[in-house]
């Protein structure tokens, strides 16, 4: 027992310090669930609750297509927009030692001394799928770390390699000019999980007849539930069509998101009235006389809150009484007296409502989904992104 609560404290003090942008424990927290080891499942546990706070793009397509060269350049682009960013290159592992030669941390060199890059090449280990073992349990590390945007880029090995689909985003596939037959080749496979194309390496002749094929493919592959994937033309050295990329990725990913009709929009319905109150003995009253009854009571210890609920029709009213002065509560009611201290919404998927948020810019006042009252989970969005109102968003 004691060495598990060790296990546990040594977890929460990994992700404490990642989350503070201490970049070598996010590298010794990546190593430990690449590599299994002990602590790695605990610490896993830990960075799965704060799921849905990343983007991650994938990055496929064939060896030689610039891939790499690509994603340095998204990088570049993400930054200068101020975003965080993690970088999983799979590179392809030799069948004699099993090592690679992780050749993206080489081209990537531009970002050693920026602390908003962290960059990390994976060895696919003999991994199908142009993917390596333990990939999403990266992506969890640095999306747990906070780095907002997530750069997966494959293997580079063919038609099969479709792995990346089902942990990304949104989904980019890289061709390059010269490639003959071989865009038809790729149909029944990568070509049809793409997001966007890209034709890279633009300014060699032949990309408008790259361009031309994948259009002509278009009514082959079908559409993205209404989205029909547009093709981007670039020279990744340069930096020439990055920007539109990203623009169009950005279309792309609310397409997604539109797509996957998200339940946590469909499921919005009123959950309580959060009313602060100097004592919850003595504003209980009130509402008792108009026939309602407390369910519950409970001490909510990290918020320093005590909550009485009512059941109101489909709703409730939620009664807070500060435990200690300097607590929220206790604050708020100090500084306006009683009354209402926030509205909270209920949704479906509170992860996924957390992250669309984020992507979307509005302010929030939470850093994480958070456990309250009742076991539920929440987050509050800042009375500046809804007209003056403290909003707390909950889930199950």
């Amino acid at each position: 027992m004691i060495a598990d609560v060790d296990v546990t404290t040594r977890a929460g003090e990994m992700l404490r310090r990642m989350r503070a942008g201490d970049v070598r424990a996010l590298a010794r927290a990546v190593s430990l669930v690449e590599d299994g080891s002990a602590g790695a499942a605990e610490l896993l546990s830990t960075c799965r609750e704060f799921a849905g706070q990343s983007v991650r793009i994938g990055v496929t397509g064939p060896p030689g297509a610039g891939k790499s060269t690509l994603v340095d350049q998204m990088a570049r682009w993400l930054r200068g927009q101020g975003r965080t960013v993690g970088v999983v290159a799979v590179d392809p592992s030799s069948p004699y030692t099993g090592g690679a030669l992780l050749g993206d941390r080489i081209r990537m060199q531009g970002f050693a001394d920026d602390a908003g890059v962290y960059v990390r090449s994976m060895a696919s280990r003999g991994a199908v799928g142009g993917l390596a073992h333990g990939v999403a349990d990266v992506c969890s590390v640095m999306e747990a770390a906070g780095r907002e945007t997530i750069l997966i880029e494959t293997v580079g090995v063919g038609q099969d390699e479709v792995a990346i689909a089902g942990m990304a985003d949104v989904t980019v596939v890289v061709l390059v000019p010269g490639m003959g037959d071989e865009v038809q080749s790729l149909k029944a496979g990568m070509m049809e999980v793409a997001d966007i194309f890209v034709v890279n390496k633009a300014d060699r002749g032949g990309a408008e007849l790259v361009e031309q094929e994948i259009v002509g493919m278009q009514g082959l592959a079908g559409s993205h539930g209404g989205w029909v994937p547009p093709v981007v033309r670039t020279v990744a050295l340069s930096g020439d069509g990055v920007e539109e990329l990203m623009r169009t990725m950005e279309r792309a990913l609310q397409a997604r998101i539109q797509k996957k009709g998200l339940a946590a929009v469909d499921g919005l319905r009123l959950d309580h009235l959060g009313i602060a109150v100097r004592s919850i003995a003595s504003a209980r009253g009130f509402y008792e006389a108009l026939g309602m009854f407390v369910t519950t009571e409970e001490t909510v210890e990290h918020e320093q809150v005590r909550t009485a609920m009512l059941p109101l029709g489909g709703s409730r009213i939620e009664l807070l009484e500060a435990t200690e002065e300097e607590s929220v509560i206790g604050r708020f009611v100090k500084r306006r007296g009683e009354g209402l201290h926030h509205v909270a919404m209920r949704v479906d998927s509170v992860d996924a409502m957390f992250a669309q948020l984020k992507r979307e810019r509005v302010r929030l006042v939470s850093d994480a989904v958070r456990v309250g009252a009742g076991g539920h989970r929440y987050f509050f969005v800042h009375p500046v992104s809804t007209g003056g109102v403290l909003v707390e968003i909950v889930g199950k």
